[in-house]
């Protein structure tokens, strides 16, 4: 028990938490704002359009309100009160009119009532006991004055707004009578605007009640069974001809011969003309058959004559009963003694007939305002000049009215200030405090003007165009007869998306393009708005532009008819396909090497045409083998002239050069061009052995070393003892020497003595010269050594050939060694370190050097070295 207790105590507690929360939100403006904000259009549409479906008849005009309303009730500043122009909040205290449904704010009616019935009061000087709604004008006893704040339905006072439910709705169910009146309530919870028609099934006959009865929804019960209707119409003799309908029939359209009301005329005159009444008088005797009726046309009898019965004299003192009513009434001859227009004084004439005379009697007589008195003919009324000084009844003008008796007349002036609509001015007289609000309606239509609702005046602006399902009427502004079908709209229609189908003018195929006679197109606009400049501006135009060109593939081969390929139709005409025009030229040898190519003047896919290149080479045909001469003619097709170029050759020693013609040379045999290649001297080839051969000039293998009889210098190893010896004694051993006798011994001690003892050498101190280029030098030296032994002659075969000696300059990685030639000593660089301290004895040192590479005397020394 005791859990449930605590249970219940924090279900409690937290319904008190969320009800403070809800009355917060509601007291708090933001969030009235965000209510006045919602909007739920799509939820009723979706609710509403279920409910026209549901219905067999289609659409109606009570549905289509109901949804409006409630559209407007659930949106923000939608309603607005017509008296006060101001939007009506969703809390406000309203009255809702029972005819236009129209809401205002209560205070407003209140004192729109009050005021109404005050200035009627004033104006007509006796109370009214009706007012009328301010927009549709419906009058209303005093006794439906509104004086609570009640719900769309009229069953709570003072509806609490509920944010779940409709503003100003008591969430119960309405329970109003349906119009037309069918016994029905409606079902719907308390809405604002006109209750929707029945939705209950009824049992109900078609208009013309030939078919049976069938279930159909109360509000539209009446329907049509698509039969002739057959009722017989009013003139008694033709029936009603047209399809099953509601209301009455239509007049008979037929015609008959009909007479008159009197009998006097006939015509033939339509069926539905049933009072037939002439333009003549009846001119029937009346009962007194004397006089006749003076009545037009007429249906009954004429009735009595006006003369009969008892008659009196024009003063009525005298009767007269059996007076004939041929006879006209005597006068008495007493004094008329009738009272005069005036009321106070009688007529003083005698009887008389007719209307008596104004009273002409003089009397004194006070002005109106009472200021003045004067005697004036009773008949006349006076009036002073003085002008009434007081303001009339608007407050704003002063009377000015003559002799005025103090009850001032209402401000004749129009008011003239415009209305809170701001397009028409108040048309009422001068009056005090606010203008009434504008009594004019607005129709605020569609593009078509076809669909329309009713504002009042002034809230056309704020007011969003109705909706219109109709199809757009504008007419067509390009070639094609009928637009593309779209809905009622406002501003410009779209452009035309239909393919233009007009004939090209360059080709007989059609433009398939979208339409283009109305596109809008961008134009650049210069105008000088300013003095220190020009600004460009660009304006959309509507122009109507030329067809594209025509986009229609179209195969086209190229110029040589090679290959073909697939174009728009306005850029196909024959192309160049890039390969090479390979026509045989006249010259019968080459072909064509341009670009494919346009060709004329031939009958035939292989020969050349005018347009190919003419054959500007010379003959490349094969010449006879062994002839290497290019044919002389230019390019030709027939066969090539025999060669008469003159050939140079040399003999086969390759010591003479030969001359002979070609086709001589070519024609000739082996053996013949062997003879006329040899120039019969001495062949001047050299053996193995270094001697000439001893053949004459041949072309085949010289002479043999072993038969070679030159003389040939041979030396001992000491070069001292010289001999001529035959080649082929000798050719056969490398390097042969002589033997060395006893002479070539003891020079060869006598030069080891002296290395074993070499001189001392001294540093030789010069005078400072300029430097000399160690590689110019060398290279002078080098040059002249080689032209010396150029000019050695090579006619002796058997003297040997000496040959210079090779010069180097060593360098080691520790060491650099120079070689004196006067002493042919050997001196490290490292033992003269200090005899070369001098830049001259660098110099003295190389000088030294290239003496040394200029004589080419090789030291036995050098082995060491090297």
């Amino acid at each position: 028990m005791s859990n449930t207790k605590n249970a219940k105590q924090k279900f409690e507690e937290i319904a008190k938490t969320n009800q403070e929360n809800i009355r917060r939100l509601l007291s708090n403006e933001d969030y009235q704002s965000n209510l006045d904000t919602v909007d739920d259009r799509k939820l009723i549409e979706e609710v509403l359009n279920k409910t026209k479906n549901s219905f067999n008849a289609g659409s109606s005009d009570d549905l289509g309100r109901t949804y409006q309303y409630l559209i407007d009730s659930l949106s923000s500043n939608a309603n607005i009160c017509l008296i006060c122009i101001d939007t009506i909040g969703k809390t406000d205290a309203i009255w809702n009119c029972s005819c236009c449904y129209s809401p205002f704010h209560i205070v407003c009616i209140q004192k729109w009532i009050k005021d109404g019935i005050y200035q009627s009061s004033s104006i007509n000087n006796n109370e009214t006991n009706t007012w009328h709604c301010p927009k549709c004008r419906t009058e209303f006893d005093q006794k439906n004055i509104p004086k609570r704040y009640l719900c769309y339905c009229q069953k709570e006072i003072d509806p609490q707004f509920d944010p779940w439910l409709i503003p100003h709705s008591c969430g119960q169910t309405c329970g109003k009578r349906l119009i037309p009146e069918c016994g029905h309530i409606c079902l719907l919870l308390c809405h604002p605007g006109p209750c929707p028609p029945c939705p209950k099934q009824v049992n109900v006959r078609c208009y013309c009640n030939q078919s049976g009865p069938t279930a159909r929804r109360c509000g539209f019960k009446g329907w049509s069974c698509g039969k002739i209707c057959s009722k017989l119409l009013s003139c008694q003799q033709h029936r009603c001809e047209q399809i099953c309908h509601s209301g009455e029939c239509l007049p008979c359209q037929k015609t008959s011969i009909q007479t008159c009301l009197c009998g006097k005329t006939k015509a033939i005159r339509n069926c539905n003309e049933l009072n037939f009444q002439c333009d003549q008088p009846c001119n029937r005797l009346l009962n007194c058959q004397i006089h006749e009726c003076k009545r037009i046309c007429h249906k009954n009898e004429c009735g009595l004559c006006p003369r009969q019965g008892i008659r009196t004299c024009p003063c009525g003192k005298t009767k007269y009963e059996n007076l004939s009513c041929s006879e006209d009434v005597p006068t008495c001859g007493d004094t008329c003694d009738r009272k005069l227009d005036c009321g106070l004084h009688r007529c003083l004439h005698r009887c008389h007939t007719g209307y008596c005379e104004s009273c002409r009697q003089v009397i004194l007589k006070r002005c109106r305002c009472g200021l003045k008195e004067k005697l004036i003919p009773c008949c006349q009324e006076y009036l002073c000049e003085t002008k009434c000084t007081r303001m009339r009844s608007c407050g704003k003008h002063p009377c000015k009215r003559k002799c005025c008796d103090g009850n001032c007349l209402p401000c004749q002036t129009i008011c003239g200030k415009t209305l809170n609509c701001r397009n028409h001015k108040c048309l009422s007289e001068c009056h005090r405090g606010q203008c009434y609000p504008c009594t004019h309606k607005v129709d605020v239509t569609c593009a078509c003007e076809q669909t329309s609702i009713t504002v009042p005046c002034g809230c056309e602006k704020q007011t969003r165009k109705p909706r219109c399902n109709k199809l757009c009427l504008k007419p067509s502004d390009c070639h094609h007869r009928e637009r593309e079908p779209h809905l009622c709209h406002f501003n410009e229609c779209p452009d035309c998306k239909q393919q233009c189908n007009l004939s090209l003018k360059d080709c007989s195929h059609l433009c398939s393009a979208t339409c283009h006679d109305s596109v809008l197109v961008k134009e650049e606009i210069n105008s000088s708005n300013t003095p220190w400049g020009i600004k460009e501006k660009e304006k959309l135009i509507k122009k109507s532009l030329s067809c594209p060109p025509c986009q229609v593939p179209t195969t086209v081969f190229c110029f040589g008819q090679h290959r073909s390929q697939t174009f728009p139709c306005s850029s196909a005409q024959p192309f160049c396909c890039g390969q090479l025009c390979n026509r045989i030229l006249k010259c019968q040898n080459h072909l064509c090497n341009r670009a494919c190519h346009l060709v004329t003047g031939v009958s035939n896919q292989t020969d050349a045409g005018n347009e190919c290149i003419k054959c500007e080479e010379m003959c490349t045909k094969d010449r006879p083998l062994g002839c290497q001469h290019s044919c002389p003619l230019a390019c030709h097709p027939d066969k090539c002239p025999s060669c008469k170029q003159r050939l140079r050759m040399r003999c086969h020693c390759n010591t003479q050069v030969i001359y002979t013609d070609c086709q001589t040379f070519t024609n000739a045999t082996d053996e013949q061009k062997e003879k006329i290649k040899s120039c019969e001297k001495p062949c001047s080839k050299k053996l193995a052995c270094g001697h000439l051969c001893s053949y004459s000039c041949h072309s085949d293998s010289c002479s043999s070393v072993n038969n070679c009889s030159q003389l040939v210098q041979v030396r001992c190893g000491c070069k001292r003892i010289n001999k001529e010896l035959p080649c082929y004694e000798i050719n056969t051993i490398k390097n042969y020497r002589l033997p060395c006798d006893e002479v070539c011994a003891e020079l060869k001690k006598n030069r080891i003595a002296r290395t074993s003892n070499p001189p001392v050498v001294q540093s030789i101190v010069e005078e400072p010269k300029p430097p000399i280029e160690i590689d110019n030098s060398i290279k002078n030296r080098k040059n002249q050594t080689n032209s010396n032994v150029e000019k050695t002659p090579t006619n002796n075969r058997n003297s040997s050939v000496k040959k210079a000696k090779p010069r180097r300059f060593v360098w080691t990685s520790n060491k650099m060694f120079f070689f004196s030639i006067s002493t042919l000593t050997i001196t490290t660089a490292t033992n003269q370190l200090n005899i070369l301290t001098n830049k001259t004895a660098i110099h003295h040192y190389i000088r030294a050097f290239v003496d040394y590479l200029d004589n080419g005397i090789d030291f036995s020394e050098l082995s060491q070295i090297r």
